[in-house]
């Protein structure tokens, strides 16, 4: 009856009716209501499975009495409750599946009695307790245990390293505490170990625990070992972890730098050291690595320049290289988290060929240009680089990158134009160029333009579609108004040069002529003399103009001739001045004229120096 859209409740009789049944499958359909008492009545029952529907409700009593049961699928359900004490009695149950599911409580003691159990799926409940106190050595057969998000307290149980069949460990996003301890070794078969998301601590002594692993494929520890600094040096890894695929440290806040141990995991495709605080440079030999093809280093305090190494990744440059990856096996899927709140599990992956293809270098320190060589990497999928220092263009060599899905460039320095070339990005999906110093027109007639406004703000120059700055349209006169501009600003560089030079030869001429009338008194007393000579030279040449304009002629009582003076002796220089600046001058008059009778006589006198100067007398 599985994988239909059956709806009401389970019937509660189908036991009473058939109770030679060995499977009821009800998964993948729209159950709900609570489990139906009476499934004990199914003594030869062996499988039962109701997951993905609604079911409520806690597990049913009876259900301990099919004591033939060999799998129990529950998951993805609303069961309450705890697990009872009597689930002891299902001593062939291989199968426990239970995960998705608000069930709670301790798990009871009398679980380790189900020897044959090859998986218990308890993942995504609210499970508490201290299961340090569970003997799980005698579950010998264990091949999978997944306790993921639950309350699980406790230091990690060594009874479980007993389980040597166990070859997927999943205890993340628990309250564990202490650390890993050296019998973790045992597991020689152990390839998935997820331990992230707890209160582990001394990550050194971790690693080098865990670098005796040989068959691991898959190790993830983010959240844990916050604040410790990064192993490096005397770790060893010459003969372990040759196998490891995936490696996740996120979100542990360790300093140091990216260790140089991690270049001996030849068979790497999945890095991820993101969310901590990492510093100095990526190292180059990370492109030596043949099969890494997601590397997220995101959100740590990196600095320098994009390494071209980088664009050398074979698994993402070569197409033979790219089908040779991917082939790692998960025998638990792997969660995927996209974005600053590494507690969100996003994104699940079963199969990591269907991980994506990334390089995430957001928020660090970075800076530099962008290298072209970028565009080799031709099976990328994710390309994030925002939140850095990078500067220079976006490189049209981008546009090689005909696989890209998302593409963040925000937040960083880039200038010039959009390149056109990136309308050859047809999967697309996600693109920022945000708050960066970008110019010019968005390109036209590209899927670029159907993007939100929020993917092109805080460029003040960048115009048309999708923003409501539109582009003035061009004219053919750009590059002679460009030239224009340029020679204008050439002019006004001259004259404002030209004009300083003016005033600083001013001030060099002033001081050159000051200083010596400082320092030496009869330039001092030249100068003064000189300074008056010339005062008194203005002050008769402006007298002379002001008596030019008074023309008059000598008037005699009743006499009609034209009577004229006698020329004067003009004085020597000196007494000329003196009397000149009196404004007055004596001459002689002839005797037999009538003195008396002459009022206001304007008298004409010729100096030798051919000077007129018009002088009146009483």
């Amino acid at each position: 009856m599985s994988n239909n859209h059956f709806t009401g409740q389970i019937p509660s009789s189908i036991c009473l009716r058939s109770s030679s049944l060995r499977v009821l499958d009800f998964s993948h359909n729209n159950f709900s209501g609570p489990i139906p008492t009476g499934l004990g009545n199914c003594s030869e029952l062996e499988v039962f499975r109701a997951g993905d529907n609604t079911l409520s409700g806690s597990l049913p009593a009876d259900i301990y009495n099919a004591q033939a049961l060999q799998e129990i699928s529950l998951s993805t359900n609303g069961l309450v409750g705890p697990i009872s004490e009597n689930v002891g009695k299902l001593s062939k149950l291989k199968l426990m599946r239970l995960h998705y599911n608000n069930l709670q409580g301790h798990l009871p003691p009398s679980l380790m009695n189900c020897t044959n159990l090859v998986e218990i799926n308890l993942g995504f409940n609210f499970f508490s307790g201290n299961i340090s106190v569970l003997d799980f050595s005698k579950l010998t057969q264990l091949s999978k245990l997944d306790c993921i998000s639950n309350n699980l307290t406790g230091t990690l149980p060594i009874s479980l390293y007993s389980c040597k069949s166990l070859k997927a460990l999943r205890l993340c996003s628990n309250d564990f505490r202490g650390q890993i301890q050296p019998e973790i070794l045992q597991l020689k078969n152990l390839t998935f170990l997820s331990l992230s998301h707890n209160r582990l601590t001394n990550v050194t002594e971790a690693m080098k625990i865990l670098t005796g692993f040989k068959s691991l494929k898959v190790l993830l520890l983010p959240k844990n070992f916050q604040g410790e600094e990064m192993p490096d040096g005397d770790i060893t890894v010459d003969s372990g972890l040759q196998n490891l695929c995936v490696f996740n440290l996120l979100g542990c806040h360790m300093t140091g730098h990216i260790p140089a141990w991690i270049s001996k995991l030849g068979k790497l495709e999945v890095l991820d050291l993101s969310f901590n605080r990492l510093t100095g440079t990526i190292p180059g030999w990370l492109g030596t690595l043949p099969h890494l093809f997601s590397l997220l280093l995101n959100d740590n305090l990196i600095s320098g320049e994009f390494p071209k190494e980088l664009c050398r990744l074979q698994a993402l440059v070569s197409q033979k290289a790219a089908n040779e990856t991917g082939h790692c096996s998960l025998e638990l899927p792997i969660y995927f988290q996209r974005g600053n709140n590494a507690t969100v599990l996003s994104s699940q992956y079963k199969y990591l060929p269907n991980m994506p293809r990334v390089i995430s270098l957001r928020n660090n320190s970075l800076s530099g240009s962008i290298p072209f060589e970028i565009g080799q990497l031709q099976f990328l999928q994710q390309l994030d680089l925002s939140i850095n220092n990078f500067s220079g263009s976006i490189p049209d060599q981008i546009a090689n990158l005909t696989k890209l899905e998302r593409l963040e460039l925000n937040s960083n320095r880039l200038s010039g134009e959009i390149p056109s070339s990136l309308s050859n990005l047809h999967f697309l999906s996600t693109f920022t160029v945000a708050y960066n110093n970008l110019e010019g027109q968005i390109p036209a007639g590209t899927q670029l333009q159907g993007f939100s406004v929020s993917a092109f703000e805080g460029n003040p120059k960048l115009c048309g579609a999708p923003l409501s700055y539109q582009c003035f349209p061009s004219n053919g006169n750009d590059a002679d108004e460009n030239e224009n501009n340029q020679d204008l600003d050439d002019d006004e560089e001259q004259s404002l040069w030209f004009g300083l030079s003016i005033v600083l030869g001013f001030f060099v001429g002033l001081l050159g002529f000051c200083c010596p009338l400082l320092l030496k008194r009869t330039w001092r007393y030249a100068y003064f003399q000189l300074l008056y000579n010339i005062q008194l030279m203005v002050y008769l040449k402006w007298r002379r103009l002001r008596r030019r304009k008074a023309q008059g002629q000598v008037q005699v009582p009743n006499q009609k001739d034209e009577v004229k003076s006698s020329k004067p002796d003009c004085e020597t220089e000196s007494t000329n001045r003196s009397e000149y600046a009196n404004n007055s001058i004596s001459f002689v008059v002839p005797d037999n004229f009538q003195t008396t009778s002459l009022v206001n006589v304007p008298v004409k006198a010729r100096c030798p120096e051919d000077e007129e100067i018009l002088m009146c007398t009483a």
